[in-house]
C-alpha cells in the first residue's frame, strides 16, 4: 500500500500543477496552493527552493516513494555511466508499478502499487508483489486472471487521456513487453519534469 495518507491532489494544489494529468485535478479550477495562506503572492524561489520542488515533483510523480527509496535511487544513477538525471529517470520508469500504470492496467500510480502488492500482477509469468521491483528490458509483464476482470482495470484502459508509451509494448489488453530504458524526452509526464534539479538538490 502507498504511504500518502494525506489526499493526493494535495500535491497538485501545493506544485500549482495537475502533474497526472488527470481530469478531476482540483488545480484545474484553483490555481493556488490548499490551505488559508494558498493565495497568498510567492517570492522569488531561492535555487535551493528550485531543487527542492523539483526534487518533491518527482518524488510524488512515482507515487510519493518514501525519501529512503528516492535518495538511494538517484545514488544508483549518480553511480552509473552517463548522465545522472537520465540514469534517475530510467531507474524510476523501470520500477514494477510504473510500468502497471504506463501499460494502463491501473488508473493511478497509487492504484497501480496497490495492484501489484494485492498480488494480481506477474512478471515473465511469476507473480511478483513488490512494487519497487526493477524491471529489465525484455520482461513481460501481465495481469493475474481476477484482475483482468476488475473494475478499476477496465477503467483504466478505457482512459482518453494517457497512452501506451513506445517502450511499453502491448500483446492484447493483458500483458505488455519492456522494450527499453526511455530517455526523459520519451517520458509522457503531463508537466514538466526538472530531474537535473533533484541531481542538484542530492549533490549539494
Amino acid at each position: 500500500m502507498t504511504k500518502r495518507t494525506s489526499a493526493k491532489h494535495k500535491l497538485d494544489r501545493r506544485m500549482g500543477e495537475n502533474i497526472w494529468g488527470r481530469p478531476n485535478s482540483p488545480v484545474n479550477k484553483r490555481s493556488y496552493g490548499p490551505g488559508q495562506h494558498g493565495q497568498r503572492r510567492k517570492g522569488k524561489m531561492s535555487d535551493y527552493g528550485l531543487q527542492l520542488r523539483a526534487k518533491q515533483k518527482l518524488k510524488g510523480y512515482y507515487g510519493d516513494v518514501t525519501e529512503k527509496q528516492f535518495r538511494s535511487t538517484y545514488k544508483q544513477a549518480a553511480a552509473m555511466k552517463g548522465d545522472a538525471s537520465q540514469n534517475l529517470i530510467g531507474l524510476l520508469e523501470r520500477r514494477l508499478d510504473m510500468i502497471v500504470y504506463r501499460a494502463k492496467f491501473a488508473p493511478t500510480i497509487f492504484a497501480a502499487r496497490q495492484i501489484v502488492s494485492h498480488g494480481h500482477i506477474k512478471v515473465n509469468g511469476v507473480k511478483c508483489n513488490i512494487a519497487s521491483r526493477r524491471v529489465d528490458v525484455g520482461d513481460v509483464i501481465s495481469l493475474g486472471d481476477k484482475a483482468k476482470e476488475m473494475a478499476l482495470v477496465i477503467e483504466a484502459q478505457s482512459l482518453p487521456e494517457r497512452e501506451i508509451p513506445e517502450y511499453v509494448v502491448p500483446d492484447g489488453t493483458d500483458k505488455v513487453t519492456f522494450n527499453r530504458v526511455p530517455t526523459l524526452d520519451e517520458v509522457p509526464y503531463p508537466v514538466q519534469m526538472e530531474p537535473n534539479l533533484v541531481v542538484e538538490f542530492y549533490s549539494r
